[in-house]
């Protein structure tokens, strides 16, 4: 059958390249390649030819059809992901912590952004010192509600401005500063991107029109990264930061299923995407604002990179009753891949507390204070009560053995009450086995329809 799309997602060390066809009609996934990614080798075209070569191997080996490395794939449109070169590095400038900076970093990660560093005010000497450490592929200068506070967010694009910073800006401040903005960037000949404030009102986000700012700068300059160069030159269509179409993925199977939570244990991080809106009871409780969609990210949660803190944060002596038999020796030869049964045991468990940490610091809680009227409840966070799926993706959720355990596990977590969370085991779970949903995500683009599709096909449906 012809290949009529290729998806690679360019991985810190891996990429994958994924194979779509019947994309009018009823589309399908044929298979997967992978090869190690050849950042370091100053070009991912490397790497994304060799993940080719290994698709059409296996395309060929379930056909029964000899392997000519001669004869191309022919796809009609090559699309993809990254996560490599450090994925999107940002930092987010605001005025108020939890108010604007508050929303850049919801817009920011909601678009697949690693945030590096933010901050609240005019910035200052030391401020620009950091950022100039950071050397981020992209800045979100934000600050002040529409036809409010106008000094703080001019005083940091002048700052911005006469500071030698090549990182494009994305400015999503108050309105009445745009001209302004422009003429500063213009005159400084340094790359500008405009869009609608992301805290136009108190207590009212506006994230959607930042995140896609974010993918098409992402997209012009991603060429710029380390070991990127020569991208466009393979892949012809859209480029996305992987977590973002992961998001894209999330709010797309949201409109065929409804509320969901997606996990993504990693080898060093551990990822949360949610999209609801949460409950009309809690909603009467919140005390800020949270988006519909929200991403977290857990730097310290993570199943090979930083296997051993997380199993100190967990405690070597619980960890050890839990898998039965004493868990510190199985670190003197621990691997990414699990290469025995204690270190698998081990492995799951960890799978299981990462998750289990990174929900919980993901979904809100309810708060009790007490004042000269009496008792008061308050919720603070993301509500994530209406969530009805839990989808499990990445290596560890979709390939450990006893990952259904893991996942059960997952839906239990609300047994206090307190957290704004399902009741135990009211949560069906989904898994996407193929490992398809940054696929699914950059393919919503341009195919939503086919998109849907596939993620109903090869997500949607419950285990």
């Amino acid at each position: 059958m012809k290949i009529d799309i290729l998806v690679a997602e360019i991985g810190s060390t891996t990429t994958l390249v994924n194979a779509f066809a019947n994309m009018d009609d009823d589309p399908i996934f044929l298979g997967s390649g992978a090869a190690p990614t050849s950042v370091l080798q100053g070009d991912v075209n490397i790497g994304l030819v060799a993940a080719v070569d290994d698709l059409q191997r296996n395309i060929e080996a379930t056909t029964g059809r000899p392997y000519n490395p001669q004869s191309p794939l022919g796809a009609k449109t090559f699309l993809a992901t990254s996560s490599a070169a450090g994925g999107l590095r940002m930092t987010i400038h605001g005025l108020v912590y939890d108010m604007t900076v508050k929303a850049g970093q919801e817009a920011a990660l909601g678009a697949g952004a690693n945030i590096h560093f933010a901050t609240a005010g005019k910035l200052a000497p030391h401020d620009l010192a950091e950022i100039d450490r950071v050397a981020p592929n992209l800045i979100l200068l934000a600050g002040g509600t529409d036809y409010g506070d106008r000094d703080t967010a001019l005083h940091n694009a002048r700052v911005l401005c006469d500071h030698n910073i090549n990182a494009p800006v994305i400015y999503c401040g108050n309105v009445q500063n745009q001209a302004a903005v422009r003429e500063m960037f213009d005159k400084a000949d340094k790359r500008l991107y405009i869009t609608e404030n992301v805290y136009p009102r108190l207590d009212e986000l506006n994230i959607e029109p930042v995140r896609a700012l974010i993918h098409r700068a992402f997209e012009d300059h991603i060429t710029e990264a380390p070991g990127m160069a020569g991208i466009r030159s393979t892949v012809d269509g859209a480029i996305m930061p992987t977590p973002g179409a992961v998001m894209a993925a999330a709010q797309l199977l949201h409109g065929e299923i409804g509320d969901l939570l997606v996990v993504d244990v990693g080898g060093a991080t551990t990822d949360i995407h949610s999209v609801t809106e949460g409950s009309e009871e809690i909603a009467l409780l919140q005390i800020s604002p949270e988006p519909m969609a929200k991403r977290t990210v857990e730097g310290d949660l993570g199943v090979y990179v930083n296997a051993r803190s997380l199993a100190e944060m967990v405690g070597f002596d619980k960890l050890s009753a839990e898998i039965c038999m004493d868990a510190e020796p199985i670190f003197d030869n621990y691997q990414p891949i699990p290469q025995s049964p204690q270190q698998l045991a081990l492995t799951t468990h960890l799978a299981y507390h990462a998750a289990r940490l990174a929900i919980t610091r993901h979904a809100g809680t309810l708060r009790h204070t007490y004042g000269a009227t009496g008792r008061q409840t308050h919720a603070m966070g993301k509500d994530l009560t209406a969530i009805r799926h839990l989808v499990a993706t990445g290596g560890a959720l979709t390939r450990l053995p006893d990952r259904q355990a893991v996942l059960e596990a997952l839906t239990a977590l609300n047994s206090s009450g307190t957290m704004l969370y399902p009741k135990p085991h009211s949560i069906s779970i989904l898994q996407d086995s193929r490992y398809i949903m940054a696929s699914i995500g950059v393919l919503a683009r341009d195919f939503p329809e086919a998109a849907k599709v596939l993620a109903r096909k090869y997500v949607g449906a419950t285990t």
